[in-house]
Order: C-alpha cells, then structure tokens, then sequence
C-alpha cells in the first residue's frame, strides 16, 4: 500500500463543508430528488459514496455505476438484493489518506464501466475527490452528509480543478510527512 496523498489541517477544514450541492432532508425526500435529478440530467455516470448514501440509493432503485463504501454504518444491515454488482474490489485506503491502490480501483471500475463496488479499509470519504477526477463531465458523484442530507456534486471542468488544487496540496504535505519519518 502506497501513500500519495494525506490530508493537511487546512483542507480537513475546508472538506466538512459540502463539496457540492446539499440536498436537505429525510432519505424519502433526498432519494426523491435523486431520482429526480437522475431522471432529468442523464449523467453519464452516477457514483455514490459512503455507507448510507450507497445503501438509500440501492434501495431505492437509483442504482449507481460505482459505490465506494467502508461498511462502518453497514455493519449490521447489508446492501440489498437489487443492487446490481459486476465487480467486487477491495483496497485499503487509511484514515485521512488516498492511496495508490484506491486511486487505481476507482479509475479503472470508472473506465470500464462495470457496475463496481469498491469496499474499503479503512475510510472512503476522501474518496470523493478522486472518483470526481476521474468521472467524466457531467456525471454525478454523491456521498452523505450526516444528520443533514446529501451532497451532489456534478463533475465539471472547475469541480475537476479544484480536486487537482487540493490534491497538489496533499501530496506536498504527504512528501513533507515521508521525509520527516525518514
């Protein structure tokens, strides 16, 4: 497991305010609009996630083309029959970090087109930042925001280049960390 990127103080700050648009509410009504969203703008490829998020979706038949989850809100209930599942990768990808092997799971289950679960150990949430890199324009990436709703994020040319800031960020501060501990 290799390292390229972990998240500095500045950006743990910036990140725990939505990323996207925040949908407001109950899984019902987020689920609605959703559906909604999904039925209207066509993206060319949906991605949740997280654990609740991914499981809603399922649920509620808005099946997304890549789930990436850690199965820590999932540990006592289970994705449901329907959700449909090419592929199965596991990778580990630690608290605060984004690893090689997760950088590559995502890409490649985005490329093919498969629909992919990605579990993780470790933590998925920034996660996030790569699966919009690498999703093509337009689509949709999704993930929960506890106790409030959920966070649309539609990939766009400023979405894309404001990951690439951050992750700029997060690597100079992961190589600064590596030749401290060396």
């Amino acid at each position: 497991m290799t390292v390229e990127y972990a998240i500095t103080p500045e950006l743990r700050i910036k990140l725990k305010d939505p990323f996207g648009t925040l949908i407001p509410g109950t899984f019902d009504e987020t689920m609605d609009k959703m559906r909604r969203l999904t039925e209207e703008e066509k993206p060319p490829k949906l991605i949740s996630v997280g654990d609740v998020v991914s499981l809603n979706l399922h649920k509620y038949n808005i099946n997304p083309q890549l789930t990436i989850i850690d199965n820590k809100s999932l540990r006592s209930q289970a994705m449901p029959e329907t959700a449909r599942v090419e592929k199965t990768v596991k990778v580990a990808n630690p608290q605060g970090t984004i690893t090689k092997e997760a950088v590559t799971a995502i890409k490649e289950a985005i490329d093919k087109g498969e629909h992919t679960h990605i579990i993780v150990d470790g933590e998925e949430d920034l996660l996030t930042l790569i699966a919009v890199l690498f999703a093509p324009k337009n689509s949709v990436v999704v993930y929960g925001q506890p106790h409030m709703g959920i966070v649309v994020v539609k990939v766009t040319p400023q979405k894309k280049a404001q990951v690439k800031k951050f992750l700029k960020a997060m690597e100079i501060f992961e190589k600064l960390n590596r030749k401290k501990t060396v």
